[in-house]
């Protein structure tokens, strides 16, 4: 494989495009469409006694309004569960539009259609709907006393258990000459990409097919979900995603009520009809995540070695589970991160609450449980009075243990064995880049002048690459064009980019000359989606097959041409010659020619791959058994189970004595995903997830109000942070290769954010001296910490 272009930090192809207006968004589509908008309940827990639309069906330019009642079968069946599961002992979806009962606010009641969205909105605002309050169950431990029920038939709001368990942790935890017992929160936070939820449709009633375009992070699979909602062929749809901004895993989930209910009534009234989310509605009628509780029980020796851990977890999934228990599962397994534990048990229940639903966001689970897992390693190391960075070394499965099976079941129902890494390295590294040797002489000179900082360290091990499969088209045309086509989508991860770099090596092409489309399913019909840091593995080592695919068809087709053995030929910059020999050569794009045996000559070109162009065997057909015309390669790459990156954050925050004050001075990352393809791509996704995960424990959180309303419900009031609160991210990087795929990849699109709570938790600690053990932290919290710590010496290191 030429590897010139692979690994090379190259800009952004789709930047330039994007940064100057050139997006192609959601919304930039279906101007003259029709438009939708939706009757929301404004009640957490609610009996539906009436609709009344009476005052609405005079707006003028109204064109239809649906209820429950309106949608035939298949249509106003319940959501699907998308990932079932056997510990999902009470799952419960949602309908397109409620029926009779309403279990959170935003839940979709009625669909107005209208000559535009303005009048769509006055409609909605005339339709009166006649509630009977219910009680509302809201936050984890309310669901957990079950005083009342999200859903009658579901004893305790219990919706899933599962414990896994390695050993016999409680036993371990006994004997062990060390125990500590406590307990950790995370509060809700949310995805809010820039772009919110979309769908756009139209319907060809002569051809009997439909075309819809959404803002999803799936489009095969919301095309399958259509196709089966509406019960048609699923070659008569097509699903694209066009320019995404952001996804983030809420846009993973499909199908959407809006997904189902703009097809269908595009369809139905066979008018283009459009629906946008406003960011409100993004707030109340997507998708929360992080909501947890954990329970810590750990047994460890006089060096910190963990002995036996067992973790009891309560997970807040909302009101309904159309992606099952994946952030649960995801949370229990990658707790472990790069240690040994021991024995473990970890033990989850899912419950329902009068809340937005719960589905993955960038780090799904995994925040929650490095968390769980550092905050732990942080209280062995100041029981003994030892380093932190020293317990957690005792504790490191070491390089030459990989693979390493944790004996646990992960979330795509594979063993939890980690591939390769090297974690002394990794922390070697982080330590020395954050200056941790040192930091002590630095927290002793800033004390003396009023100042207190304080310094952090966080592990982590992320599951990447999650199957069952994703697949890449190469073809190269009689221009030298190469076209390369994957199903999974792009929500600014750089996929334009990176996957041309893969095929340009592979193929030995300029990157110029390479094309990437996504999420079209016209041009790939089956795919999986971008979600759990997959992309490049999964689909960069599916497009690298496709390409050695064609190049292997290339030099067989040159190696006639040129009367040469093809073992004898290379690829370089577009055009096949002889190796050492530059003279004697083929452009790929006449080899693109010769690939497709022709009877017409349409330009001169063309001439080469016709009938009469040169001598041919009569006793061969044209094409050869088994052969295809053109030069072009499909295939399809499905791992054995996931590929495990791993990363190391440490940082240095410094907090005002008198306004508490949270500010992070410094910030390293190290970081291992394997090979990288590009390194310019790695690194921005690092800076955004850092800067998410900052968001995620410093500034954002749902804030519900005990009658199930979001008090925060908008950008004035959810907190987020600007340039100005992210500091200059120091980074680092190391490379073991994963055995388990061709191009020896890992993913990284989550790691940024995975250990920032833990990390920052971990140093507000250090700085102030007082325990932390719930996350978000505001400069309030912080205040109020100190207080009761000043009446509670129990709280204080």
């Amino acid at each position: 494989m030429t590897t010139s272009l692979f690994g090379e930090p190259i800009e952004r192809r789709e930047d330039p495009r994007l940064l100057t207006g050139g997006g192609r968004f959601l919304d930039d589509l279906g101007r003259d469409a029709l438009a939708a908008a939706f009757v929301r309940s404004p009640h957490a827990h609610a009996r539906i006694l009436d609709i009344d639309l009476s005052a609405a069906v005079d707006v003028e330019g109204l064109v239809a309004i649906y209820t429950w009642e309106d949608l035939p079968g298949g249509v106003g069946d319940p959501l699907p569960l998308l990932i079932p599961h056997p510990a999902m002992t009470h799952g419960r979806t949602g309908l397109p539009l409620a029926r009779d009962v309403v279990r959170h606010v935003g839940e979709p009641i009625v669909m107005v259609v209208a000559r535009d969205r303005y009048l769509a909105e006055d409609a909605a605002e005339l339709i009166r709907v006649d509630y009977e309050p219910l009680p509302p169950v809201v936050g984890i431990e309310n669901a957990a006393a079950a005083e009342r029920l999200v859903h009658e038939d579901v004893p305790g709001n219990v919706g899933a258990h599962l414990v896994q368990e390695v050993g016999a942790a409680p036993a371990a935890i006994e004997a062990a000459p060390h125990v500590l017992e406590f307990r950790l929160d995370i509060e809700r936070s949310a995805s809010t990409p820039l772009e919110g939820r979309g769908v756009y449709a139209r319907w060809d009633a002569a051809d009997e097919s439909l075309r819809v375009y959404s803002s999803t992070q799936t489009s095969t699979s919301v095309r399958m979900a259509v196709a089966a909602r509406l019960g048609l062929p699923p070659g008569k749809v097509e699903v694209i995603a066009p320019d995404v901004g952001g996804g983030f895993g809420v846009k993973i989930v499909h199908p959407w009520p809006e997904e189902v209910l703009v097809p269908w009534a595009a369809r139905l009234l066979d008018r283009e009809i459009k629906w946008t989310e406003d960011r409100r509605e993004h707030f109340v009628a997507s998708a929360h995540e992080r909501g947890q509780v954990q329970f810590v029980r750990v047994g460890f020796d006089d060096e910190g070695r963990l002995l036996g851990l067992d973790v009891r977890i309560l997970h807040d999934h909302g009101a309904y589970t159309p992606y099952g228990i994946i952030v649960p599962i995801i949370t229990s397994t990658q707790l472990l991160g790069p240690y040994k534990p021991g024995a473990y048990r970890v033990e989850f229940t899912s419950l329902y609450t009068n809340t937005v639903i719960v589905t993955p966001y960038r780090g799904a689970g995994r925040p929650q449980g490095v968390f769980c897992m550092e905050r732990t390693m942080d209280r062995i190391a100041r029981h003994l009075g030892r380093d932190r960075a020293q317990v957690r070394a005792a504790n490191f499965i070491q390089p030459e243990e990989f693979p390493y099976d944790q004996g646990l079941t992960f979330q795509d129902g594979r063993p939890l064995i980690y591939d390769s890494g090297d974690y002394p390295e990794m922390l070697r590294k982080t330590l020395a880049l954050i200056g941790w040797d040192s930091f002590a002489e630095l927290r002793e000179a800033a004390r003396s002048r009023g100042r207190r900082i304080g310094i952090g360290l966080g592990c982590y091990v992320e599951g990447t690459g999650v199957g069952p499969y994703e697949g890449g088209h190469v073809e190269v045309d009689t221009a030298g064009r190469v076209h390369v086509s994957t199903g999974l989508t792009s929500q600014g991860q750089g996929h334009q980019t990176v996957f041309a770099q893969i095929v340009a090596a592979e193929l030995g092409v300029p990157i110029e000359d390479v094309y990437v489309t996504t999420g079209d399913t016209r041009r790939f019909g089956y795919a999986v989606g971008t979600f759990a840091s997959r992309a490049a593995v999964m689909s960069g080592n599916a497009v690298a097959l496709a390409a050695r695919k064609v190049r292997d068809k290339a030099l067989r087709i040159a190696g006639d041409a040129l009367e040469a053995d093809p073992g004898d030929l290379q690829i370089t910059d577009g055009t096949v010659h002889v190796k050492g020999d530059a003279t004697a050569a083929i452009p790929l794009r006449t080899v693109a020619v010769l690939a497709n045996p022709l009877r017409y000559a349409f330009d001169a070109e063309a001439q080469r791959a016709t009938q009469f162009a040169a001598p041919a065997d009569p006793a061969a057909p044209p094409v050869a058994p088994g052969d295809e015309p053109g030069l072009e390669g499909r295939d399809y790459y499905s791992p054995v189970r996931s590929t495990f990156a791993a990363g190391m954050h440490a940082a240095v925050v410094e907090t005002d004595p008198d306004t508490a004050e949270i500010r992070i001075l410094r910030y390293a990352v190290v970081h291992d995903c394997g090979r990288m393809i590009n390194p310019r791509i790695v690194e921005g996704q690092i800076h955004g997830g850092v800067a998410q995960g900052i968001g995620g424990a410093l500034y954002e959180r749902m804030a519900y109000d005990p009658a199930g309303q979001l008090l925060n419900a908008s950008f004035m009031d959810f907190l987020m942070p600007y340039a100005t609160e992210i500091p200059r991210i120091e980074t680092d990087h190391l490379e073991t290769p994963s055995p388990l795929n061709p191009l020896g990849i890992k993913g990284a699109g989550e790691a940024g954010v995975i250990p920032v709570s833990a990390v920052l938790a971990a140093a507000i600690e250090d700085a102030e001296g007082i325990r932390v053990d719930a996350m978000p932290i505001s400069p309030d919290d912080l205040f109020h910490l100190r207080l009761r710590a000043g009446t509670d010496p129990s709280l204080r290191l």
